[in-house]
């Protein structure tokens, strides 16, 4: 279960134009070093994990397997995207600090 405060930051991020979502855009903006983390549904397929933990692997860029494709959809407005990727420095660290169980409680 993703928990609702990183839903926001993805649909904030979506609202500031600072994602990209889909397989193909992702592998690409990531390469290009723009994608500073990658979010991938658990019920993305496992070739599609593999391929994106390789990738998150070999550029050095942070990845979180969590959440179900239709919820992750659902925060940027899309559907049915398996794959996000957060653009914007500032809220990819704030979505790995809630991740890593780091949010104020108040």
């Amino acid at each position: 279960m993703i928990n609702n405060k990183i839903l926001g930051l993805i649909g904030l991020a979506a609202r500031a134009r600072k994602v990209c979502f889909g397989a193909d855009s992702v592998e690409e903006r990531t390469n290009k070093k723009k994608v500073k983390l990658l979010i991938v549904a658990e019920d993305a397929s496992e070739r599609t994990k593999d391929k994106f933990r390789k990738i998150a692997e070999k550029e050095n860029v942070p990845i979180i397997i969590k959440g179900e494709i239709e919820i992750l959809s659902k925060a940027i407005g899309k559907s049915n995207k398996a794959i996000i990727g957060i653009e914007d420095v500032n809220l990819s660290n704030e979505i790995q600090r809630i991740n890593n169980g780091g949010e104020v409680i108040g």
